[in-house]
């Protein structure tokens, strides 16, 4: 299996977690989003940008935004209609200052 290539972020999260507020804490399903899948989200649906110029933000190919994009909005809509926490974690991600 090919290594995965370093994806490029504009902006570091930290260690932050998102969980409904009606449920107990030890009772909480975590889903678990990646740096690159929140970047991807940041990119294409909060900055409203096309996911070829979101590919070459990252440094990936196009495709790849596509199934990063397909695989974070699922994963987003599962935790909020199914009252699960979101944490996002690490990944094979680099932070770069953007260009603008």
């Amino acid at each position: 299996m090919r290594p995965k290539k370093i994806r490029r972020i504009g902006c570091k999260p930290g260690d932050r977690c998102f969980r409904p507020l009606h449920v107990p804490r030890k009772d909480i399903v975590v889903t678990t989003l990646g740096m690159d899948e929140l970047e991807a989200l940041r990119l294409c649906d909060l900055e409203y940008l096309e996911q070829g110029e979101a590919a070459k933000r990252m440094k990936v190919h196009r495709s790849t935004v596509s199934r990063i994009l397909t695989v974070a909005r699922r994963k987003v809509a599962n935790a909020l209609l199914h009252n699960h926490g979101i944490k996002i974690t690490g990944g094979c991600c680099k932070v770069e200052k953007e260009k603008m």
